[in-house]
């Protein structure tokens, strides 16, 4: 992976998932940071878009993984804009986990979307809820996320066999080839199949702390779920009120971007 510089340097949080995408949106948005670079990796796909947060179109286009910093906050993010090849998510959180470390960050924080489908304890008096996973302890638990109200991702296992073949995948340890064909496999096996899986252990084997926040979300206008999402982020950073205007609560500059998010309105002469 090469890290390719626009003006100065530095390595973010990693962004993944409809939700973690636009939450990334929001805080760099709003914390007005600025693009420092891009991340050059021949795992992800190619995608080239128009400037996302400018005001007004300059032509400057956006690049599949981009890394921007925020020098008031003392943040880096990054947004990754496209999906990794198929096959390829581990090999991918390698670069990712390899570059960090080489950069000097001690603490990563990923952001992702999971699928509402696979609640399985639906507490709903609560509202929407963060869940997370860290490297902190073995478990995956970690003391201040339990102190801002979120709950440990009750499906991390680290003796159950996906997630310690995952883990052995991210040591560099020689494994047997389909050790696990498609068709054996269960429904525990399903969440270190996801990519934030693959980072979080991939960035734990390089000995860097590692906080995975992570959001239940359906389908759709995902916009409600980015707010919470980016509001965790801000705690877990200790970012505290962050300004700007629009958006939740008037704490939050929404992206230019985001007015063509879902396209057009529809045509009302059909109605």
């Amino acid at each position: 992976m090469e890290f390719v510089s626009e003006e100065g340097s530095g390595f973010p949080a990693l962004s993944i998932g409809n939700v973690g995408q636009l939450a990334v949106d929001l805080l760099v948005s709003t914390t007005r940071a600025e693009r420092i670079g891009y991340l050059d990796d021949p795992y992800i796909l190619p995608c080239v878009g128009n400037d996302a947060y400018g005001l007004t179109p300059t032509g400057e286009l956006t690049l599949p993984l981009e890394a921007y910093q925020s020098t008031a906050k003392s943040l880096i993010f990054v947004q990754q804009r496209s999906p990794v090849i198929k096959g390829r998510m581990v090999d991918f959180a390698k670069n990712i986990a390899d570059f960090a470390a080489a950069s000097g960050k001690k603490h990563v924080v990923v952001l992702s979307s999971l699928d509402f489908g696979r609640w399985q304890n639906i507490d709903m008096s609560s509202g929407l809820q963060i869940y997370y996973l860290s490297s902190t302890n073995a478990d995956g638990t970690d003391d201040y996320c339990e102190k801002l109200g979120w709950k440990r991702l009750q499906e991390y296992d680290p003796a159950q066999r996906s997630w310690k073949y995952l883990s052995t995948l991210a040591e560099g340890k020689a494994v047997e080839d389909n050790i696990f064909p498609e068709d054996e496999l269960e429904d525990e096996d399903y969440y270190p199949s996801l990519p934030f899986a693959a980072l979080f252990s991939c960035l734990k084997a390089k000995g860097l702390k590692v906080t995975c926040l992570l959001c239940y979300c359906s389908e759709g206008d995902n916009i409600s779920d980015a707010f919470h999402l980016a509001e965790a982020a801000s705690k877990l950073s200790s970012l505290g009120p962050i300004g700007g205007h629009g958006g939740d609560g008037g704490r939050w500059l929404i992206p230019i971007s985001w007015q063509s998010l879902y396209g057009p309105p529809p045509d009302m002469s059909m109605f």
